[in-house]
């Protein structure tokens, strides 16, 4: 578990965008899987049924009540971050993903920062390979709309 938590907490923030509510959703599914355990350790990839529990608790986040009443204020617990280059874009592109919704953020987390295949975003997701595939289809062309500048890896092209 301690090995995991931080890549689950990545994942859970790349999904939700707030460290706060990363944590959250780290910690739900930590309990889930403790109660699940014995389904969980039979799984043929531990670290794929734990993926597929916390984009799920993700989705699921917004149907309960509290959390369309409640919002979280400014993230004090966000830890250090280390300029990167392209790191401009990077900041463009997090706030563009918060635009989305949620089931075609979670794809494109899934397939591109995951770097998961169709199948497996299905399979994590509990859908179709066709609506993985049309959901990043999606994504991105609302990416594009909401980025109409960004140019793949920094280099302006003619």
């Amino acid at each position: 578990m301690h090995a995991r938590t931080p890549w689950l907490r990545r994942l859970a923030y790349r999904l939700c965008g707030q460290w706060t509510t990363a944590d959250d959703l780290v910690q739900e599914c930590l309990v889930a899987l403790y109660r699940h355990w014995r389904k969980a350790s039979t799984a043929e990839s531990v670290d794929a049924y734990v993926r597929a529990m916390l984009v799920h608790a993700y989705l699921a986040e917004r149907k309960r009540s509290w959390t369309r009443r409640v919002r979280p204020v400014a993230d004090v617990t966000a830890p250090p971050v280390t300029p990167l280059a392209g790191a401009e874009h990077r900041v463009d592109l997090l706030a563009a993903l918060t635009k989305l919704s949620r089931g075609q953020r979670a794809v494109l987390v899934l397939r591109y920062w995951e770097d998961l295949d169709v199948a497996q975003t299905a399979a994590a997701l509990g859908c179709s390979t066709g609506t993985v595939k049309s959901q990043t289809s999606y994504a991105i062309a609302a990416l594009r709309r909401l980025l109409p500048n960004y140019v793949p890896g920094g280099v302006d092209t003619p």
